[in-house]
């Protein structure tokens, strides 16, 4: 099968670093975005599509493992406008049945073997599918600062990425969210509105996403052990 990457870096993602967005943030020797994006280039990927904002020139000037696969556009001011904008970048070269696989940025952490296994387990799937955590903890909606009701956590599933689909499917699905007027939070959801069901694969929980100043220190301890355990 034909595999593509779309990795959207358009985000500015303040609240880890002050000024500077999370992606460019020094770690293990780098930065964030090598780390991700080194890592993808490990898998048999015709391209990895990276999504900048406008102007945005810091990512092309990095170091890379393999730059060969990496091409860099122009992002726009929602995840699924970098995501179509990464769609349009291949769609020349990209056929209906090929798969896409959109991943965070600030997920540095995420396992190979895990997305070797979702990709093998989405390869008769109709629709694609992401890697998820189980909810393990007791789950309260709030309402201001007090808890308004506790929710069951049964069958409740924390959504990671990466999330694969269809080329067609994935960029028909994006094009009608943003038609009516939707703005979807991940990929899935954007399927979901189709009426498709993506396929929960369970990964690895240290596959965690960079959001605050303590991630950092985090996403360190998990790359070294990972390092350690060759994993």
């Amino acid at each position: 099968m034909r595999l593509w990457g779309v990795v959207p870096a358009a985000g500015k993602g303040l609240r880890v670093g002050g000024d500077i967005p999370k992606q460019y943030l020094p770690l293990a020797g780098g930065t964030v975005i090598q780390h991700t994006l080194d890592r993808l280039s490990k898998l048999p990927v015709e391209a990895i599509v990276v999504p900048v904002a406008a102007g945005d020139e810091r990512a092309q000037q990095l170091d890379y493992r393999d730059p060969s696969v990496l091409r860099f556009v122009t992002g726009g001011a929602e995840r699924a406008d970098s995501v179509l904008a990464g769609l349009e970048a291949i769609a020349a070269q990209a056929m209906e049945d090929d798969w896409v696989l959109v991943h965070d940025v600030a997920r540095p952490c995420v396992r190979l073997a895990d997305i070797e296994g979702l990709l093998r387990q989405i390869g008769a799937h109709p629709a694609g599918g992401l890697l998820a955590n189980r909810v393990r903890d007791t789950m309260k909606r709030g309402s201001g600062d007090e808890v308004a009701e506790t929710v069951p956590r049964d069958n409740l599933w924390h959504a990671l990425t990466p999330q694969v689909f269809r080329f067609g499917l994935l960029r028909r699905a994006l094009l009608e969210a943003q038609a009516r007027g939707i703005v979807v939070t991940d990929e899935a959801q954007a399927v979901e509105l189709l009426g498709e069901r993506p396929l929960l694969v369970e990964g690895a929980r240290d596959n965690l996403k960079i959001t605050w100043p303590e991630d950092l220190q985090m996403a360190e301890a998990f790359l070294r052990l990972q390092a350690e355990n060759g994993s």
